[in-house]
């Protein structure tokens, strides 16, 4: 008895023999096909040298058997492009891998994008870029208004921070003035300095300004930037201190016044030789009015370095002068005599006591020298010493004092006053000396009309300050009496 195949085995077999025939010339045509395209194609190529920017880079492996065909590869490609719509009339044309582009791209960056496409393409051995890039046009305005576009939509991206960063800084400038009028009401009872006190607060006001300043920079990205401002604030106060070292060593010098106070606003003071009512300490300079009436500005640092002196800080003030008498008068009764002057004058005060010293003997004279203690703040020294010498000589002249002169020769315009006395035959006679009566007005008159009264010249150089307009424009450190600088001149309403 025969067997028979399956039937499915039978099918199997007959497509395996229908299948192999075919398989083998599919080979051989394509072994064929590089030997029939090569010679014709390669032929116009060596013609003609592709230029550099043609060429792509070598592929790290070529495959000898490719899987995708050049027309797949083109229509592949052809498509892409045409499908951006970047590129005017591109063409694409594929021989054995290698792939040629041709037509126009706007700029260099599509064309080396359209290369690298073309180039990162399944079985692409090559790709000759031949696309043009046109020069653009001189008048071709498109790139700058394309650079606004984008300036504009950055502006506009950049709105929301910038509102963000004015409000930081309004904020932190509300801080800064708020730390600065805190620190000044904190600090006014701890720090009598005005200048100083002015100085701590605005520090601190400054302090909270940098710090909004610091968070917009951080968050803006610019950290560094951020560092170097807030670092960079030492450095900047540190160049400015060298180079204007003369104005740092004044407003230095006026913050050591402002806080010693070695006087104050109206006081009678001597510094660098010259002699004043102090006006005004400001930042640079302190401001004085001397005694006739000039008004003298000397640099605070010249101030704080010299030797000052203040006669209005203890209000008695010592004054002296020195008189001259006969040697053939007594010592005794010449300083008695001046004693009860200074004891009897008004503006003379008798705790510290006056007293009156020998103080040297001269070619003709016995010097006494008197001292007499006085109320500088209410008496003037320079009226009161010319009222005292006034009637301590006409006091000498009542009892008879002399005070003779360096002269060598002595006139006696009215003759010498003589009297006779009876005696005996033989005797020379004895010249007596008459005291000369001073003139009846300047017995009793304790300040004469020249004088002007004994008061204190404060007043007239109060006055005479107010009328000098620099004083009204500056900021006065110093206390006491009503500044000069808010009074109103004479006759303002």
């Amino acid at each position: 008895m025969r067997r028979t195949a399956p039937t499915g085995y039978r099918q199997k077999l007959l497509a395996a023999l229908l299948v192999l025939p075919l398989g083998m010339l599919t080979a051989t045509l394509v072994a064929q096909a590089p030997a029939e395209t090569t010679g014709p194609t390669d032929a116009p190529n060596q013609q003609k040298a592709p230029n550099e920017e043609e060429l792509s880079l070598a592929p790290a492996k070529v495959d000898v058997k490719p899987i995708a065909r050049d027309e797949e590869i083109r229509m592949r490609l052809q498509s892409v492009l045409n499908a951006t719509g970047w590129f005017m009339e591109p063409l694409v044309r594929v021989e054995e891998g290698v792939v040629f582009l041709n037509g126009q791209a706007e700029t260099d960056e599509l064309k080396k994008w359209a290369g690298d496409l073309a180039r990162n393409t399944q079985d692409v051995v090559a790709v000759a870029n031949r696309m043009d890039v046109p020069e653009p046009s001189v008048w071709d305005f498109e790139p700058a208004w394309n650079g606004l576009t984008v300036l504009w939509r950055d502006i506009i991206r950049s709105l929301p921070f910038v509102a963000f960063g004015l409000c930081i800084l309004i904020l932190s400038v509300g801080a800064g003035l708020l730390a600065t009028r805190l620190a000044g009401y904190l600090l006014h009872q701890r720090i009598r300095a005005t200048l100083l006190r002015n100085v701590l607060a605005r520090g601190l006001g400054v302090i909270a300004f940098l710090c909004g300043t610091y968070v917009v920079l951080r968050v803006s990205g610019l950290t560094q930037l951020a560092l170097t401002v807030v670092g960079g604030t030492g450095l900047i106060g540190l160049a400015f201190g060298i180079a204007f070292r003369d104005i740092t060593e004044n407003f230095l010098a006026s913050i050591f016044l402002s806080m010693q106070q070695p006087f104050e606003t109206g006081d009678l003071v001597d510094v660098v030789g010259v002699t004043g009512y102090v006006q005004q300490l400001n930042v640079r300079t302190t401001i004085l009015m001397t005694l006739d009436g000039n008004l003298v500005q000397i640099p605070n640092a010249a101030v704080y370095k010299s030797n000052l002196r203040n006669f209005t800080a203890n209000a008695n003030r010592r004054e002296d002068f020195v008189v001259g008498i006969g040697y053939d008068d007594s010592i005794n009764e010449a300083q008695e005599i001046a004693r009860k002057v200074l004891e009897e004058h008004p503006a003379v005060l008798n705790d510290p006591e006056p007293s009156v010293l020998a103080d040297s003997l001269g070619g003709t004279t016995i010097n006494l020298r008197v001292y007499f203690w006085i109320n500088g703040r209410e008496h003037s020294w320079l009226k009161v010493r010319s009222s005292v010498i006034r009637l301590v000589k006409s006091a000498f002249q009542e009892q008879g004092i002399s005070m003779p002169d360096e002269a060598r020769e002595v006139v006696f315009p009215n003759g010498v006053p003589v009297t006779m006395l009876n005696g005996t035959p033989g005797e020379s006679p004895r010249v007596e000396r008459v005291p000369t009566p001073p003139p009846t007005n300047d017995r009793n008159e304790t300040a004469t009309k020249a004088e002007g009264g004994l008061s204190s010249e404060a007043g007239v150089i109060k006055e005479q300050a107010r009328q000098v307009q620099p004083l009204k424009d500056e900021e006065n450190l110093l206390k006491g009496p009503t500044s000069t600088a808010s009074t109103k001149p004479p006759g303002a309403s």
